[in-house]
């Protein structure tokens, strides 16, 4: 089984709390329409979020962790996101023992092939190697043919085995105790490095949405944009990822009761 984790920003921290709960619900649409029931969802949250979507296999851990002193905001950000990944993965080990997880931000949007792919296979893991950027509201993404997990947090499935878990987790420690949790671009070396290489997915596995106004990365506004790179926004693109603008109501029910 897969367990996604979605750690989501506090209303406090968000610039518009309306928006974050907008693009948490496309997001949590995105991942609740896995073609294989074999999934939970696992979202940490200090505010539960505001929207009209529900599923059996979406979950909420509500935490109260206090807010984090350090100056810089990017660090700030995530040093909240790597302990609520760390909340979420214990969670999930206790309740589930599932035997994959899966980081996603909460404004990214994910395959609907990610389940089932990882279904009765044994590996250490995959990174998505392959997958598009979108800016949000626009006709078209851009295609991302290498080297995706350096860009986007919502890039790597690990095996539970090797996610090395604490047995008495810390959540009140600094950036440096949860870099293995968020420090994506860096997983897949750290496992070649322990003689447990991941493999690259074969298909594009996520959508790094941005322009959003509450994109945690501090570097989206530097991507490079490629012409050669635009692909159409296609109907099949759309129904994979679950990917509909924001000004329109989504197709999907209000209530998933059979995600699959």
């Amino acid at each position: 089984m897969l367990v996604f984790i979605v750690p989501l920003k506090s209303r406090r921290v968000s610039k518009s709390w309306e928006r974050v709960c907008q693009l948490f619900e496309r997001c949590a649409r995105s991942i609740c329409q896995q073609s294989s029931p074999d999934f939970q969802v696992v979202v940490v949250c200090h505010d539960r979020p505001e929207i009209a979507f529900a599923s059996p296999r979406l979950h909420y851990l509500e935490v109260d962790f206090p807010l984090v002193k350090e100056t810089d905001p990017v660090v700030r950000g995530l040093t909240d996101k790597g302990r609520k990944v760390l909340a979420g993965l214990v969670y999930a080990r206790d309740r589930f023992s599932p035997d994959y997880a899966m980081t996603v931000d909460a404004d990214d949007l994910v395959s609907s092939r990610l389940a089932e792919f990882v279904r009765d296979r044994q590996e250490t893991g995959w990174y998505v190697d392959r997958g598009y950027k979108y800016r949000e509201s626009a006709p078209v993404v851009h295609y991302k043919g290498s080297h995706f997990y350096r860009l986007s947090g919502t890039c790597n499935i690990l095996h539970f085995n090797h996610l090395a878990l604490p047995e008495y987790p810390e959540y009140n420690r600094g950036y440096g105790h949860y870099k293995f949790l968020i420090d994506h671009q860096k997983v897949k070396a750290i496992m070649a490095d322990q003689g447990q290489p991941m493999k690259a997915l074969p298909f594009p596995g996520s959508v790094y949405v941005l322009g959003t106004g509450d994109n945690m990365s501090a570097n989206e506004n530097k991507l490079f944009f490629s012409l050669l790179s635009r692909r159409p926004l296609t109907q099949k693109l759309r129904d994979e990822f679950g990917l509909y603008d924001l000004v329109e109501a989504p197709m999907t029910p209000q209530y998933q009761s059979n995600p699959v």
